[in-house]
């Protein structure tokens, strides 16, 4: 079965697939009674199965070898997407959350009817489907089956060499001309795994079903039980990977424990030497304005604001807070998923880095794609005959599966609550939701399987990962401006709300194509005519394809005519319009929509009421407050960014302080609420469930109360900004 695995890995590796599906059916054994059972669970999801739900639903193929592959083009500031989702997981535990669980809903797009009305919740319903069964679903196949196949190697992934002027650089060029004038240039051998179709379609068929048999049987109780263990395979594979790795790139004679330290060191000691040659490392946390994929003023604006729809209002992952025994168990598992996130920028993206200057050293005539990383890190580093390939195809296994059933799960939620019990029968028993669910994801998984076989290509080398970012948030800006206005904005109205999701969308595709029209160019060519780069050290697969067959002049004209396109604009915001930087335009553009809307049309009384103060449960005079403490915290943080900056304070000293003060903020904010508590309100939870006495199984009460947990995950998200400057 292949060059790489053994027996042993085979039955690790099958023994993994059957048993997360036995573990699936044996979960959702159990008839439903009802929808709510189906559904959510019926609402009786622990603390530890709400996280691992959530950190599994969100740790896709796509995530764990995404990462790693960007973390090995790009660098550390990948590590952006997993810092950034803390503030994400806040907004959603206590803003949205208490919402939610207050009005007892199913789908996020049931909110969105009872604080507007029906138009909202259709195209919410409509937006995610697309977002969940296309732009998720479908790269989850995709990323999962070619990575497999790239680990079993043999007839499933050939190894091949071919020949190439991709690899040639302008210098060369210009030295082969000098020599001899109207030869051109040599090419040269390059290796490259190219994966066998029909295997591809094999696994992409194999995962599709195993993920839908467990999830049409068990519904949402099937998907939260698998989701726990495999989000343990996949840290358990993670881990294992990272360590291994570093090792790898450790000096000889190192011990496995000394040996990740040592790797770790020696990387940085590579992204040194690369800095003070006059190239730029891969440990950088922050990149330039103009840089095209993650550029430092897009990581604090339009990420953030990414992270907020992504974990506030995304109904694959808030469903599994719903199904929560107690609004206290909801919040605690989502702030267990934040820790669980923020070991993600080291066992993947720090080991997408390492495997960089690993393959630098071991593998210099291979052309790696960034998708394609993960796999020959495994290869490289992973002993054979042990196991160890068979426990981390396991994991990823696990990830594949934790997330393609999630989606399946949301999806077929949101199409029969908010589109068959809505508008096609509205007296639908039970019986027969669980049923049409059923039916729905069947129809979603096989259009998904159609696309992954059809509509991508199993070696591409594009990074998909950036690719589903930019994708998806095309559609959501105006999302968020809808929810986070109207839990916040008495005045909101129901037509406001929905022009801005619509317009959203419209004005998503408009700011690229103009942005891109009047301001875009190459990145490469920007590259060398803002940045600096010397142009002889440009590759000819760097290049717009057109100019490879250029001679040194006219590629070098070429670069000259575009000085003339840099100006302030591009200068600033790079080559082509980072998706960071159009979600920042989008969200002020269509903010403005929903304001001016809001302030023609009159709103509804009843429905203004559905807002956070009224129904989590808080005060005017609590949000003031807490709005205080926002805007100075962030005026601290900005200060001390100048201040390490320049050279005032070491990034360990500014981390501390930035880390202590966090805590600060949520400690005295504690105290602040329960000085303004009444007695009789101490111990409920916020929502006014009728679960809360699970609370009292838990002895300690600082280690009770989420929000110290909270605190503690903001501080050390706070820290890691500074320390990894």
């Amino acid at each position: 079965m292949g060059e790489v695995f053994q027996t042993l890995d085979i039955v690790i590796f099958f023994a993994a697939l059957i048993g997360v599906m036995g573990v699936g059916l044996f979960a959702g054994r159990k008839d439903e009674e009802t929808s709510e059972d189906y559904f959510l669970a019926s609402r009786k999801i622990p603390w530890w199965g709400v996280a691992g739900s959530i950190y599994g639903s969100n740790v896709s193929a796509n995530h764990m070898v995404g990462m790693m592959g960007v973390g090995f083009t790009i660098g550390f500031a990948q590590s952006h997407f997993e810092l950034g989702a803390i503030l994400g997981l806040m907004v959603l535990c206590y803003f949205f959350l208490p919402v939610y669980r207050k009005l007892r809903v199913f789908t996020l797009s049931e909110y969105l009817e009872k604080r507007y009305d029906h138009r909202s919740r259709l195209v919410y319903s409509i937006i995610m489907t697309v977002i969940m069964a296309v732009i998720h679903l479908v790269p989850g196949l995709y990323i999962g089956s070619r990575t497999i196949c790239t680990l079993l190697g043999g007839e499933a992934a050939v190894e091949t060499a071919e020949e190439s002027i991709a690899a040639v650089t302008v210098a060369e060029v210009k030295a082969a001309e000098e020599s001899d004038p109207g030869a051109g240039v040599s090419s040269q051998p390059v290796r490259k795994v190219v994966v066998n179709w029909n295997h591809y379609a094999f696994f992409v068929i194999a995962l599709a079903l195993v993920a839908a048999g467990y999830t049409i049987v068990g519904g949402l109780t099937a998907v939260v039980w698998t989701d726990f263990i495999q989000s343990m395979l996949l840290l358990g594979a993670g881990l294992l990977i990272a360590v291994l790795t570093f090792w790898e790139l450790a000096p000889d004679g190192s011990t496995m424990l000394a040996g990740v330290w040592d790797g770790w060191g020696q990387m940085l000691d590579y992204d040194k030497a690369v800095d003070a040659s006059g190239g730029r490392g891969r440990m950088h946390l922050y990149l330039p304005s103009n840089h095209p994929g993650l550029p430092w003023t897009g990581v604090f604006t339009g990420l953030l604001a990414m992270h907020c729809y992504y974990w506030g209002t995304n109904q694959f992952i808030v469903q599994r807070a719903l199904g929560a025994r107690s609004d206290s168990e909801a919040r605690l598992g989502i702030v267990a998923a934040g820790f669980l996130k923020l070991l993600i920028p080291f066992f993947a993206i720090g080991t997408g880095v390492a495997a960089f200057y690993l393959f630098d050293q071991k593998l210099p005539d291979r052309k790696v794609a960034s998708d394609a990383a993960f796999s020959e890190v495994v290869k490289l580093v992973i002993p054979a005959g042990y196991g160890l390939i068979g426990l981390i195809s396991a994991g990823l296994i696990g990830a594949i599966l934790s997330s393609i059933d999630s989606m399946m799960n949301s999806a077929a939620t949101l199409f029969t609550i908010d589109v068959y019990k809505r508008y096609i029968k509205p007296d639908a028993g039970d019986k027969d939701l669980i049923r049409v669910g059923r039916y729905a994801i069947v129809f979603f998984v096989t259009f998904a399987t159609v696309l992954a076989l059809f509509a991508l290509d199993p070696n591409s080398e594009k990074s998909f990962f950036l690719q589903v970012a930019d994708y998806q948030n095309f559609l959501t800006p105006g999302l968020l401006v809808a929810f986070f206005l109207g839990m916040f904005w008495k005045r909101g109205t129901a037509t406001a709300a929905f022009l801005t999701i619509v317009a959203g969308v419209v004005f998503s595709w408009v700011a690229e194509s103009t942005y891109n029209d009047t301001y875009g160019m190459h990145p490469t060519i920007y590259q060398v005519v803002n940045s600096g780069r010397d142009l002889d050290t440009v590759k000819l697969g760097e290049l717009p394809e057109s100019m490879r067959a250029f001679s040194y002049a006219e590629i070098a004209a070429e670069v000259d005519a575009a000085k003339g396109q840099l100006n302030s604009v591009n200068a600033v915001l790079g080559p082509k319009l980072n998706f960071f930087h159009r979600v920042v335009i989008v969200l002020f553009t269509s903010g403005f929509v929903f304001f001016g809307v809001s302030l023609l049309t009159k709103p509804d009384d009843e429905k203004s009421k559905l807002n956070w103060t009224e129904l989590g449960g808080h005060s005017s005079t609590d949000l003031k407050h807490l709005v205080f403490l926002i805007i100075l915290s962030i005026l601290v943080f900005a200060v001390l960014g100048a201040a390490m900056v320049k050279g005032l304070f070491v990034p360990g000293v500014a981390a501390s302080i930035a880390a202590v003060w966090t805590l600060a903020v949520f400690q005295f904010h504690i105290s602040a609420n329960r000085r303004m508590a009444s007695p009789s309100s101490d111990g409920d939870d916020d929502s006014g469930s009728d679960n809360s006495e699970s609370d009292d199984r838990l002895v300690v009460p600082l280690l009770s109360d989420d929000r110290f947990w909270a605190s503690l995950l903001c501080s050390a998200a706070v820290f890691m900004h500074y320390y990894y400057y």
